[in-house]
């Protein structure tokens, strides 16, 4: 599912963030007010987040949302993608 490379490059970069605070997914999650098993299936790819959640993310690793959505991936990212008039 086209999806899933999305929710995985999101996770992987919840991840690579928290790691890089030193942060535990309990700390992120007391941190955030989310559950630490929340935390987990979104760093795993498993959940689709809303922009409100992001934003909570973004604040918990002081960055913007644009900043927090920047993927290693993003030019592959966009390859996953088409749209209707692409048919």
């Amino acid at each position: 599912m086209v999806n899933n490379f999305l929710l995985k490059e999101f996770g992987d970069r919840v991840r690579q963030l928290r790691t890089q605070e030193n942060l535990s997914q309990e700390q992120l999650s007391y941190k955030t007010g989310f559950h630490r098993t929340y935390i987990g299936m979104i760093e795993r790819g498993e959940r689709n987040i809303s922009l409100t959640n992001m934003a909570i993310f973004a604040k918990a690793f002081n960055l913007t949302v644009d900043e927090l959505l920047k993927f290693n991936n993003s030019k592959e990212l966009l390859k996953q993608y088409k749209l209707k008039t692409e048919d």
